[in-house]
């Protein structure tokens, strides 16, 4: 008996490392989410989070700008980017898809649109719009300090070619940069209260939309060759003489170590799935009613419960 014994022991002993081996197998990896500076980005990132969490996931956010995220996802260092737009992030996205270096975790039902916008009592000072031309007539109403005697347009710190826009089509008005999309709302509520004219960057799906009563700037139709070919279009000379993509896509990307490894939340954050209104629902919370991004994440799947359900594979519940 005692023989036995020791037998089973010196097995138990030889099988140990393997069955701590299988147990550090089952532990979930850390999922790191790529985070913008841009509410919306943001909310969705932590919703995103919340739906991994309510499967097991352990998840760290991990702030980038739109540029650096590229590297952070090739490199395995960011695992999940919940929001790429087409109109600031196609180039990119698809070069590195074609090239199999991130991978393209599908779209959402969302469209989007990105471009040159006002609230609606600029038309009274500037007739014609939303008509680009009526900008040519009116560009010193739009002025500055920082620009006089052009007009300013506001922008964020994001990849748009409104410098070359402004040379192909001939406009007086030069680009103010701002830091985050947060001075740009300080900007257009300060022009709002006293119905100074005021143009800026703004997009769709966004909070803005719900409170603010404005149209976009409608600039000549979009086409691919609108950016690479000098000779499409109103000016022979330069490039970007249009405006950007109506309708655009809205897509994510994972990094292929986490598509390779992490199949419930890989096949989860496949079927993640925003719409315009869910969009800008979610980015109000912190934007309108002042939530914390985790608190208006944890308001939104409260009010949203189906996506627990909708949104995770049923053998990964």
């Amino acid at each position: 008996m005692e023989f036995i014994k020791r037998v089973i022991a010196l097995v138990f002993l030889l099988l140990l490392p393997a069955l701590v081996n299988a147990n550090q197998n089952h532990e979930k990896k850390t999922i790191n989410i790529i985070t913008n500076n841009w509410t919306s980005q943001i909310v969705l990132s932590q919703v995103t989070g919340e739906i991994f969490k309510h499967m097991g996931y352990p998840v760290k956010y991990l702030p980038s700008s739109t540029s650096d995220q590229w590297g952070a996802l090739s490199h395995g260092l960011g695992d999940v980017q919940v929001e790429v737009w087409e109109g600031t992030m196609a180039g990119m996205f698809n070069r590195m898809v074609k090239e199999g270096q991130i991978v393209n975790a599908g779209p959402h039902s969302a469209t989007t649109r990105e471009e040159w916008w006002y609230p609606d009592y600029v038309e009274e000072i500037c007739p014609g719009l939303p008509d680009w031309r009526a900008l040519k007539e009116c560009s010193s109403q739009f002025q500055t300090e920082f620009s006089a005697p052009f007009g300013t347009y506001f922008s964020g710190p994001w990849e748009k070619p409104d410098a070359a826009r402004i040379r192909a089509l001939v406009l007086d008005f030069k680009v103010k940069i701002l830091k985050d999309g947060d001075e740009l709302w300080r900007v257009l509520e300060a022009a709002d209260k006293i119905k100074k004219p005021v143009i800026l960057f703004n997009w769709t799906p966004n909070w803005v939309e719900s409170v603010y009563a404005g149209k976009f700037v409608e600039f000549p139709d979009y086409e691919p060759d609108c950016e690479t070919n000098p000779s499409w279009g109103l000016n022979e000379a330069f490039t970007h003489d249009c405006g950007n993509p109506k309708g655009g896509w809205l897509k994510k990307a994972a990094s292929n170590q986490f598509a390779d490894s992490n199949s419930c939340a890989f096949r989860s954050l496949r079927l993640i799935n925003f719409t315009n209104r869910q969009i800008a629902t979610a980015a109000a919370l912190v934007d309108v009613d002042e939530m914390s991004y985790q608190e208006a994440a944890e308001a939104w799947i409260k009010a949203n419960p189906q996506v627990l359900k909708d949104w995770v594979p049923k053998d990964c519940r």
